[in-house]
């Protein structure tokens, strides 16, 4: 297939924009999801890649969309971006799956959120947000491993999820 021939394959971005959103997205899900995975937590290392390249994937095809639209019916309003709105629904009610409640004691909530904020890094590399995702990936990281790392010490014992 001839490189303009690819190209042709993405209405709203270049292939090589799409192949570095995607990247982006797989690098901050898996860095998440590396952390997630060494503390040995249910949703690891594939979850949060999958998590981010989906949110990511959406993102871009709500532009796909988006530019297809707007070429087929004019200014008709569209906004690809409104994409996120079922975005954060769907990550939510997949985190929402890893919490288990058991004898009073409801676990899984820290593996719910870092899910959720991996959807968020994916949907920012979709949007070509890079520093955002690169930003808030640090963030994530640093509250993950750091402050988990001090609540043990400070509470004796592993933090309540």
């Amino acid at each position: 297939m001839a490189p303009d021939a690819l190209e042709s394959l993405a209405r709203g971005a270049s292939l090589g924009e799409v192949a570095a959103r995607l990247s982006v997205a797989l690098l901050v899900g898996g860095a998440v999801g590396w952390e997630r995975e060494r503390q040995d937590k249910p949703a690891g290392l594939r979850t949060h890649i999958l998590v981010a390249l989906g949110s990511a994937t959406f993102v871009l095809l709500g532009f796909e969309v988006g530019d297809h639209l707007a070429h087929r019916y004019g200014d008709s309003g569209f906004d690809p971006t409104r994409v996120l709105q079922g975005v954060v629904g769907g990550i939510g009610f997949l985190g929402a799956g890893t919490i288990l409640k058991s004898s009073g004691h409801v676990s899984g909530i820290t593996t719910a959120a870092s899910v959720w904020i991996t959807g968020a890094l994916g949907s920012a590399a979709g949007l070509g947000a890079y520093l955002v995702a690169l930003v808030a990936t640090a963030f994530a990281l640093l509250t993950l491993a750091v402050i988990g790392r001090w609540e043990r010490r400070v509470m004796g014992s592993r933090p309540p999820e």
